[in-house]
């Protein structure tokens, strides 16, 4: 069900149809414009289906991007940091979203191989079609397998417990 619902979230994004990387500076202001457009249009989206889960900024030139991604199990809120760094050779090679604080916690994930955050973990490598369809078909579904999972075996917990 939840990559169904990723599925159609991914559908209702708009397309992204520059294809520069940050290694092209002209093209990549525009890109950059079109990545930001997606991300508010995918906010928007979710906020009217009530399924608002993550918050996320970049640095100012749209190479390093960070932020949270929450997840609600059994009415306790399990939140997380997130970052991301966009390859020179965005959008052929696909970003790999971090989440530090779950490293280890699941065979799952994967580890970094050079470059970026040391220690950071992976929970996997999107399409390399924009930010906004990276976190859907990504994201969303895996902490919505993971979390429970996580919680239930005793590897995470609460932080109010």
């Amino acid at each position: 069900m939840a990559m169904e619902e990723a599925r159609r979230a991914v559908a209702e994004l708009p397309l992204l149809r520059v294809a520069a990387g940050p290694r092209d500076r002209e093209g990549w202001a525009e890109r950059l414009k079109e990545e930001y457009r997606a991300l508010i249009q995918y906010v928007e989206n979710n906020k009217r289906a009530d399924n608002d889960w993550f918050r996320l900024e970049s640095n100012a030139e749209g190479t390093r991007w960070f932020g949270r991604c929450w997840y609600v199990h059994e009415l306790l809120k399990y939140e997380f940091a997130i970052e991301f760094e966009i390859p020179v050779t965005y959008p052929s090679t696909a970003p790999e979203i971090a989440i530090p604080e779950l490293d280890g916690k699941t065979a799952k994930m994967y580890r970094r191989k050079g470059g970026g955050t040391e220690g950071a973990i992976t929970v996997g490598r999107g399409c390399p079609c924009g930010a906004a369809h990276l976190l859907s078909p990504q994201l969303g579904p895996w902490l919505a397998v993971e979390i429970p999972d996580l919680v239930a075996k005793g590897i995470i917990q609460h932080k109010e417990k």
